[in-house]
């Protein structure tokens, strides 16, 4: 097992809070870490249609089977279930008690922060870094086989085909999780979108340029941009100016979370394809700055930066 640079934050956060979420992309082994932590818990996975029906018929009721806590998978699908939840954790204080996953970073944040606040403790988990590779012994002191990979666990644990498993991870998501974040009708011309995305990576975002070339209207292009950042797809950089009204106005710079995915997106299926392709330099700049984007925030889970709810409080 790959052991993950924020285990120890996550230990540190139980002693903390009530709760914990743990929010990341589908696939980042939120799951595994949250069995890592709380392995006596109890499981439950809110994607199985018969456990949700089970919790919708009556939350309070499913919540009293727990006593003693449970982990509580991607439960963003249940958001009634944090008010109950709330009115448990008021009655008892015990620290670790419940942890959420969550692959859906605006839902669970909205719901946290109107139900949850000073009670859950919030961490991000992201996709494998170089590091963490390199602690497992995993990254063959080969950086491009990082990019063309790319940092979600199964793909190294198991030896899988990141081409074949990205392929399977694209289509999921488009026709799951987007259509959990947003009323999408259109699945066509946002798959257009997910994939002109990727020509822009390492690139200031031009909102107009892509709503013309997708054939839709700005609107719509930002509104599907925030469902690209809330389920940990891409994010977006901004400028950086001694002016905060001129760093507001400048259009920010898109990169993508997993530079595997983005390489399955560009069509890119090996190492000598990736080191030949004109989005090769783009793609450098996009794996770099996501390694960046990793290390600051392992380094403030570890020098006690907790987020609760959603604000950032330094210790």
């Amino acid at each position: 097992m790959i052991e993950r640079a924020i285990l120890r934050s996550a230990k540190e956060s139980l002693t903390q809070f009530r709760a914990l979420c743990i929010t990341g992309p589908r696939q980042s082994g939120k799951t595994t870490l949250s069995r890592l932590l709380c392995p006596d818990k109890a499981y439950i996975n809110f994607e199985s249609p018969a456990v949700e029906r089970e919790a919708l018929q009556d939350i309070e009721k499913f919540l009293n089977q727990y006593k003693n806590g449970a982990i509580l998978d991607e439960v963003q699908r249940i958001p009634e279930l944090l008010r109950y939840l709330q009115v448990i954790l008021d009655k008892n204080t015990k620290r670790g008690q419940f942890i959420l996953t969550g692959s859906n970073n605006f839902l669970l944040q909205e719901q946290i922060s109107q139900s949850l606040a000073g009670r859950a403790g919030y961490i991000s988990l992201l996709p494998l870094s170089y590091a963490e590779l390199k602690e497992a012994q995993l990254d063959e002191n080969d950086f491009a086989k990082h990019i063309l990979t790319g940092g979600y666990p199964e793909i190294w644990q198991e030896r899988l085909k990141p081409e074949i498993w990205m392929n399977s991870y694209i289509q999921t998501y488009v026709q799951r999780d987007v259509r959990l974040l947003k009323n999408i009708n259109n699945l066509a011309a946002f798959n257009r979108f997910l994939f002109l995305c990727a020509n822009y990576a390492g690139q200031i975002l031009n909102r107009e340029e892509l709503a013309k070339q997708v054939g839709v209207d700005t609107k719509t292009i930002l509104s599907w941009l925030g469902v690209l950042e809330s389920s940990y797809i891409i994010f977006l950089l901004q400028p950086w100016h001694n002016n905060l009204n001129k760093r507001i106005l400048k259009s920010p710079k898109l990169y993508f979370h997993d530079t595997g995915l983005l390489s399955r997106l560009l069509g890119i299926s090996n190492i000598t394809n990736l080191k030949k392709h004109n989005a090769y330099g783009a793609l450098f700049e996009n794996w770099i700055i996501s390694e960046i984007k990793r290390t600051i925030l392992t380094r403030a889970y570890q020098k006690g930066c907790i987020i609760s709810g959603i604000a950032l409080v330094m210790k």
